[in-house]
């Protein structure tokens, strides 16, 4: 079976180099140039557990191939999957620009019967609006070619996306027609050897379905980060509020971890865009603005914090940053608590030292040279006043808290993600703050 896969971002990268490893043969086209080049030299853009060796075995034996143009494989492919960015419009929805480009291509040059797939997040109504500019292509051109649309969201996290793909909870696939269904089934049978986790629907329910799923994860953590910082104020411990009400079936322990804050590619875009999508119906989604709402104002509670315990005074202060990513096992800083600090603490005169194992690249693309690069995590903590821990990294986990203290200038940590001990650091002669918990 070929097909082809529009866009070598995250998801097509990892999706290409996934089914590529179940024996199809797979054709990556990005319009990037020199990301194609890196490709085909075996060297990924991205950083994500397993993806690099799979993506060199692959192309090493041909099954996994790269180009800047769709027409290479068009005439021998079965389904093109479209993942393309859908960036965030000013009012947060999305930009459907390019997908509507990839479905524009597919209607200027196809010859045979494809379905197009939208794999990328798109709001409901999407796929008719492709299959309208695939239909006014193929009339211009003065043929009749069958084809259909479908959507088949992804549902990868960063850091386990390899293992998502290649063992999926769930695939949800929305087709139109019989004949789409039979090619998806076909396509994802590898994956569903031991159980049969597919799930068909109709189009605009796969697309919401995507949408529904990120709000709701999100969801969860705003409201557990809201319960965090009421623990805080009324002496409760959040870590004992969490397992009490995760015990609880109904409920479920995942996604009750609080923190100081969400991001990355998904969560931020697709509350907005579900939000946006909402008033272009003429509904508020008035739970998922509070949501947003707060997510927004906890990537300030360390900063807050920190400031509390100087007085209100930074100017001068060294402060070290363990983590830039927005989550750990990716180089990801999409919406990442790292850059609202980093921003807060150069505002109020700090000087700021980090360290991430794998994101330092990232932290210099955006911010050149306003933060000092650490060699590691002592090193970040060199002369520091404060220690802030953003990413559960864990190599951050267990540290040599002895040579922490003595290599900073004040012992002072402040835990966002609620990994260390409290009796632990303060027995050990730290000021520990972390959240939801005294």
């Amino acid at each position: 079976m070929k097909i082809a896969i529009v866009g070598t971002g995250y998801v097509g990268l990892v999706s290409g180099a996934c089914f590529a490893e179940m024996g199809v043969e797979v054709t990556c086209v990005d319009i990037n140039e020199e990301k194609i080049k890196m490709l085909s030299e075996g060297k990924v853009p991205i950083y994500e557990p397993g993806l690099e060796e799979m993506v060199v075995r692959n192309f090493r034996e041909g099954r996994l191939k790269f180009t800047t143009r769709l027409t290479d494989c068009l005439d021998e492919v079965e389904a093109v999957f479209s993942a393309v960015g859908t960036p965030p419009d000013e009012d947060g929805s999305a930009d459907l620009s390019y997908v509507l480009q990839v479905a524009r291509e597919v209607g200027q040059n196809m010859n045979h019967y494809v379905v197009l797939v939208t794999k990328s997040t798109v709001p409901v109504g999407t796929a008719q609006k492709v299959k309208v500019v695939i239909a006014e292509e193929l009339a211009a051109r003065k043929v009749e070619i069958e084809f259909d649309v479908a959507s088949n969201p992804e549902f990868l996290k960063e850091g386990a996306a390899v293992k998502d793909f290649m063992s999926p909870d769930r695939v949800v696939v929305g087709v139109e027609s019989e004949r789409a269904r039979k090619l998806m089934q076909r396509l994802y049978a590898p994956f569903m050897m031991t159980n049969n986790r597919i799930l068909f629907t109709d189009i605009p329910s796969a697309e919401m379905i995507k949408y529904a799923a990120n709000s709701m994860l999100a969801t969860r953590i705003s409201f557990m980060n809201d319960i965090a910082n009421l623990c805080e104020l009324v002496g409760a411990d959040v870590n004992m509020v969490r397992k009490g009400i995760g015990a609880d079936t109904r409920i479920g322990s995942k996604f009750l971890y609080p923190g100081c804050g969400y991001g990355g590619s998904c969560f931020p875009k697709d509350v907005k865009a579900l939000i946006q999508t909402a008033r272009q119906q003429g509904y508020e989604m008035r739970v998922l603005q509070a949501v947003e709402e707060v997510n927004e104002r906890q990537k300030s509670v360390l900063f807050q914090k920190l400031s509390s315990h100087f007085g209100g005074d930074l100017k001068g202060k060294t402060v070290a940053l363990w983590g830039l990513a927005f989550k750990a096992e990716t180089d990801d800083m999409r919406e990442a608590t790292s850059l609202v600090i980093i921003r807060q603490l150069l505002d109020a005169g700090c000087e700021v030292r980090v360290f991430d194992p794998v994101a330092m690249n990232e932290c210099r693309r955006r911010l050149g040279d306003a933060v000092t690069y650490a060699k590691d995590m002592y090193d970040a903590a060199l002369g520091a006043d404060a220690l802030l821990l953003l990413t559960e990294w864990k190599q951050f986990r267990l540290p040599s808290w002895e040579v922490v203290r003595r290599t900073m200038n004040q012992p002072v940590v402040f835990d966002g993600r609620n990994i260390y001990d409290p009796e632990e650091l303060r027995a050990g002669g730290f000021h520990y703050s972390s959240i939801g918990r005294q």
